[in-house]
Formats: C-alpha cells, sequence, structure tokens
C-alpha cells in the first residue's frame, strides 16, 4: 500500500522539479496577448464571464471547460503569470500519474496477467511499478512537453488530456472483466470523454485508440471485431457531435489554408513529414523550435517530403508484416498516426508544418513501449534469464536516460521564459523562419522598455523577414506599426495598405490604419475603417455609452471613433498618448478614460491620464489619477510626479 502512494508521490515530484524554471516565465507573444493580456472577457466567473466562456470561438476553438480554469486561476491571482505556470506545471505532474494508473493496467495485460478488476497487487507481475513509473516519466520529462506546459496558452491540451486519460481509466475498468460495463465505468468513460471535447478538440481519436487497445494488449477484438465496433458507437456519436462543434469554431475564430495555396500534393507532403516527425522526435528530441514554418510551396516530389513518406511506407509495412512478434510497437504506431492525423496538413491552418505541442497525447503509446522493455526486463531478471551485472546496467541506463530528460526540459523550460528569449531561439534554431523573424522583431521592440537602438533592431528583423517571405502578412502590419511608433505616418500607412491587400478578411489591418488617421486628426477618414474592422472581427456596433465628463468641450468625431474603438484599449491609450504628446491633451482625455475602463488594471492609460488632466489643468483630477495609479503600480506611481 505504501508503494501505491510513494511512487505517484515520486512521479509528481520529479516532475514539478523539472519544470521549475517555467514557473518564472511571462506572458508570450504568441496567442497569449489575443487569448490573455488583451482578452478582460475570461477574467473571473461571474455570470457575464461564464456566458462568453460557453459561446467564445477565440482563436477557432470552442473549450468552455479549460476557459473555466482560467477564470479560475484570475480569481485566485490576477494576471500574475505566475499563477497559470503553477496551474499548468501542477496539470502536468497530474496527467503523468493518470498516465501512470493507465500504464499499470495496460503493462499488467501485456506481461500476461489477467487485467484485474481492482488493480490487485497479489498478482503483480514483477516490475511493473517501476515499468508504469518509467512510461509515465519518459512521457511526462521529455523536452517536448514545455511547449504544452510552459505556454499558457496551451491549458487546453493539458485540461484536455487529464479527461482523455480519465476516459482510458474508466474504460479499462468497464472492460476489465470481459464486456463493457456500462452501469458505471462505462458511463464515467464516455462523460469523461465528452468534457475531454469541451476542453479541447485534440482529444477527438479517443475512440480509435480504444479500439487499438482492444487488439493490442487487451487482445479483446480477436474474432470479435464486430461487437468490439457496436461497443464504441456512444463515443462515436460524442466525437461526431465533436467534430461538428470542432469545424464550427474553427471557421467562426480562424482561418484555413486554401487550396489555391496547398493543392493535394502538397497536402499529401505534409501529412507524410507530419506523421514521420513526431515518432522521430521522441527517440531524438533536437531542433525544439515554437514554430516548425511550412516551407514555400510543398511538394512530395521534393526529397525533404518524399523521404519520410518512404520510411513512414516502410516503417508500417515492417511494423505490419511483424505484428505478431512487435504489437506494442505496432499499436504505438498506429495510436499515434490516429492523434496526429487530425492536424497532419490534410486540413491545413495556420503557419507551421508541425508543432511539438501535438507530441503530447501521440507520444504516450512510445512511453508505453519503454516502460515496457523496463517490465520485461525485471521479469526476465526475476526468472534469472538476465545476470545482475546486466540488470544493474540496465537499470543505470534508465536512470541517465530519465536525469538526460529532466536536464533537457529544466533548459528547454528557460527558453520559454519570455517572448524574446524565446524567438531569439527559434531564429537561432532555423534561421530560414521568416515568421520568427517578425515577431522576433515585435518581441524586442514591444515587451521591454523600448529605444531608438532597440527599434532598429526590431525593425531590422522584421525587413529581414519581408526579405525571406514578401507575400507574409505580419512582418508588414509590425513594420506599420514601428514607423508609427516613429512618426513616420505616410509610410505606417504604406505598409499597412501592404498588409490590408495581403490579409484581407482580418480586421486589425483597417483598426491600426484608423489609428494612424486619428493620430494625424483624420478622424472622419478613421471612422469606416474602424467599422469594416469589427464586420471582419464579427464583432457587434458597441452600444453608445453615456458621455463622459472629461471637462472639456465635446468632439463628436472623436467620440465615436473611441466608441468603435471598444476592446481595443492599446490602441486607444495610445492615441491619448500621442494627443498629449501632440499639445491636445483635451482630446486626448477621451480615448485614455476609455483605455482606463475597458483595462482597469493597466497603468499605461492611467500615466497619460495624470499627464492630460495636469495640462488642461484639471489639478483635483490629476491627483485622483495618481492616487489610483499608486494602487495599481506603485513603482511606476512613484516615478510620475504630480504637481
Amino acid at each position: 500500500m505504501m508503494r501505491r502512494v510513494l511512487v505517484p508521490a515520486a512521479i509528481v515530484a520529479i516532475v514539478v522539479i523539472s519544470f521549475l524554471p517555467a514557473l518564472d516565465g511571462q506572458f508570450l507573444n504568441w496567442d497569449d496577448s489575443t487569448l490573455f493580456t488583451k482578452n478582460h472577457d475570461f477574467r473571473g466567473l461571474g455570470a457575464a464571464q461564464l456566458r462568453w466562456m460557453f459561446t467564445t470561438t477565440l482563436a477557432g476553438h470552442y473549450m468552455p471547460l479549460t476557459w473555466l480554469t482560467l477564470g479560475l486561476n484570475y480569481r485566485l491571482g490576477g494576471m500574475s503569470p505566475w499563477g497559470y505556470h503553477l496551474a499548468a506545471i501542477l496539470l502536468h505532474a497530474a496527467n503523468a500519474v493518470l498516465f501512470y494508473l493507465v500504464a499499470r493496467r495496460l503493462l499488467r495485460v501485456a506481461l500476461g496477467s489477467p487485467p484485474g478488476g481492482h488493480d490487485s497487487a497479489d498478482d503483480e507481475p514483477p516490475g511493473l511499478a517501476a515499468g508504469a513509473a518509467v512510461a509515465a516519466l519518459v512521457f511526462a520529462l521529455h523536452p517536448q512537453r514545455v511547449e504544452s506546459v510552459a505556454w499558457v496558452t496551451e491549458r487546453g491540451t493539458l485540461v484536455s488530456t487529464a479527461l482523455y486519460l480519465m476516459a482510458a481509466l474508466a474504460y479499462l475498468r468497464a472492460v476489465a472483466t470481459g464486456p463493457l460495463r456500462w452501469k458505471w465505468w462505462g458511463v464515467a468513460s464516455v462523460a469523461a470523454f465528452a468534457a475531454g471535447l469541451l476542453a479541447k478538440g485534440l482529444v477527438i481519436s479517443l475512440p480509435v485508440s480504444l479500439v487499438i487497445l482492444d487488439a493490442y494488449p487487451l487482445r479483446r477484438a480477436s474474432g470479435h471485431w464486430w461487437a468490439v465496433i457496436m461497443e464504441k458507437i456512444p463515443y462515436l456519436a460524442v466525437a461526431g457531435l465533436g467534430a461538428i462543434v470542432i469545424l464550427f469554431a474553427r471557421n467562426q475564430g480562424a482561418q484555413w489554408s486554401p487550396f489555391t495555396a496547398f493543392g493535394v500534393d502538397a497536402r499529401l507532403a505534409l501529412a507524410a513529414y507530419s506523421l514521420w516527425f513526431y515518432p522521430t522526435s521522441m527517440v531524438w528530441p533536437v531542433g525544439l523550435t515554437p514554430l516548425h514554418e511550412v516551407p514555400i510551396g510543398p511538394s512530395l516530389t521534393q526529397w525533404r517530403f518524399l523521404t519520410p513518406l518512404a520510411l513512414l511506407v516502410a516503417v508500417t509495412a515492417v511494423l505490419v508484416w511483424r505484428r505478431r512478434q512487435l504489437p506494442g510497437l505496432l499499436a504505438a504506431w498506429t495510436h499515434a498516426v490516429a492523434i496526429v492525423a487530425p492536424v497532419s496538413g490534410i486540413a491545413h491552418s495556420g503557419s507551421q508544418l508541425v508543432s511539438d505541442r501535438y507530441s503530447y497525447l501521440a507520444a504516450l503509446g512510445w512511453a508505453l513501449v519503454a516502460g515496457y522493455g523496463v517490465a520485461r526486463v525485471a521479469g526476465l531478471r526475476r526468472q534469472g534469464r538476465v545476470s545482475a551485472p546486466v540488470a544493474a546496467v540496465g537499470a543505470g541506463g534508465i536512470a541517465l536516460l530519465v536525469g538526460f530528460l529532466a536536464l533537457g526540459t529544466w533548459g528547454q523550460s528557460g527558453v520559454w521564459h519570455d517572448s524574446e528569449t524565446l524567438w531569439r531561439w527559434a531564429v537561432e534554431e532555423d534561421p530560414t523562419c521568416a515568421m520568427c523573424e517578425a515577431i522576433l522583431g515585435e518581441a524586442i521592440v514591444y515587451e521591454s522598455p523600448s529605444g531608438p537602438a532597440r527599434l532598429d533592431e526590431g525593425e531590422a528583423h522584421v525587413r529581414r523577414a519581408i526579405g525571406m517571405r514578401p507575400t507574409m502578412p505580419l512582418p508588414h502590419y509590425s513594420l506599420g506599426t514601428m514607423r508609427l511608433a516613429r512618426g513616420q505616418y505616410a509610410e505606417a500607412e504604406a505598409s499597412l495598405r501592404t498588409y490590408i491587400q495581403l490579409a484581407p478578411a482580418l480586421g486589425q489591418g483597417p483598426a491600426r490604419l484608423a489609428l494612424i488617421y486619428l493620430v494625424q486628426g483624420r478622424t472622419a477618414e478613421a471612422i469606416p475603417l474602424l467599422r469594416r474592422a469589427r464586420e471582419l472581427d464579427r464583432r457587434p456596433d458597441p452600444a453608445p455609452r453615456p458621455a463622459m465628463s472629461t471637462g472639456v468641450g465635446d468632439d463628436p468625431d472623436l467620440a465615436e471613433a473611441v466608441r468603435l474603438m471598444d476592446g481595443r484599449w492599446e490602441d486607444l491609450e495610445y492615441l491619448g498618448e500621442a494627443l498629449v504628446r501632440q499639445g491636445h491633451a483635451d482630446r486626448a482625455l477621451l480615448p485614455l478614460e476609455a483605455a482606463r475602463t475597458l483595462a482597469p488594471e493597466a497603468s499605461g492609460p492611467r500615466v497619460w491620464l495624470v499627464r492630460a488632466y495636469e495640462a488642461t489643468g484639471q489639478r483635483e483630477r490629476a491627483r485622483e489619477a495618481h492616487e489610483a495609479l499608486r494602487r495599481i503600480d506603485p513603482a511606476v506611481a512613484e516615478r510620475l510626479s504630480v504637481h
């Protein structure tokens, strides 16, 4: 009984220690800004937040259960990244323990013992606990897991995997004594699967994985394939509904790559590369990067894609041929294909060729193979068929492997500390990645105190990205924003118009061009652009707000522009700052008050409110704004004097 507690506790301790550098990580400029730092809708567990969580398809995902965990994070610790990273590490450690429990049951059967309804230790095969623990640690400590743990955006993978493993564990309990029992464990398994889909759609392949388990190691499918398939009807029904929701959310919140960009040949090339990439990177985790950029014009005729396809066919043929001798390898191979297939490139979206985060579930089968090897050798040692020195060398090798993986994860977690560190790493790993260059340029300019030298460095990276891929939209948007920061309005407008031409379906282009016009005082020209941005973002027209009392004259056009900028508090802050610097502090009060309302915890709008109120002679309001700033950010308030 003591071992039943100590082994999971040891797994948790090892996993948490290996990921400790991630605790110091920041929010990143890689979706974290869209989902968290600029998003106020998820912050809390009130009626408005819950309504948003269960209706949003932000970033192309429907994941209300994941949003619930993030809303709880906010209630407990606000927007401190530390709390979000701690929750991610603990969720990952919990997944490692859940996988340990699943591995115990599967390895028990693979080693020739009956499954057992209660996982009894009375007839436990030698090395079962050690094999299951090694499987859990190989899965949890692999450096590829870092992306899913250290990146706050990846919370959905962690939550959905926990529910996926619960569903698998309940299924193994339900079939432990024969046909699937629906009264308790069967229903619990389907319910956990449905909940997993509400956390993230990545778990949709669970029914296929259960059929694979029926084939091996459970061997329930021999001569009873039809019965095994019929058992899965409830799972398939849930998966069908989940697929509809996944496609709807993707169509609402993201964009599919058109066939004009990637035809059938290109998609087959991407799929072949993906299906080969994940198992090989599990064995040899080098070249890890946040973005494996899809190349220009991929084709099966290129060696980069033809070679993986040939190897994929060859390995599959060998495993099928040797299926009686290597059933575990074939099961792990098939499981990985089932997990990766939906994101392999056949239905392509985004700029990635492959993503390390997609290996999270795909790695489970390979970790089980490693655990089986350990348990098998332990059994042979008990039978006297493996000598003590050989067993000692094997144990030392396993310890070295676990230590190597833990050290790799420790180092990789540090890479994900902040945006600039992450994207400098990405550019070093792949100097041909244009998107990496563009995002690094953004990080240099906007994620840390910036001066002319930093602006020059960031712009150099963005221009390098444009040189590599002139038709990539993002660098033109970044360059336009940097030129706006320099006050080069005509050049900024040219860059933004190029961006709008390359990405006509995205609202941020018209919105940023409108900001340029507003800074220049061309308010009437900005309003149609702001309306267009809201249409493209599928955001309803905001309701008219009560007039703000700023102590200055009304400006109906500016008020309309500010109303249409609802939700873009950083743009409002920038507009207010620019107006203050231009000597129009009276006009700056309206956007700055709107920014303060939209982002009550942000210090930037309040800093410029203090200056705007002082410039307009409203000393009392300036002091009130300064006191509010002191409560939010005492360090910033200390540096800002009020007369």
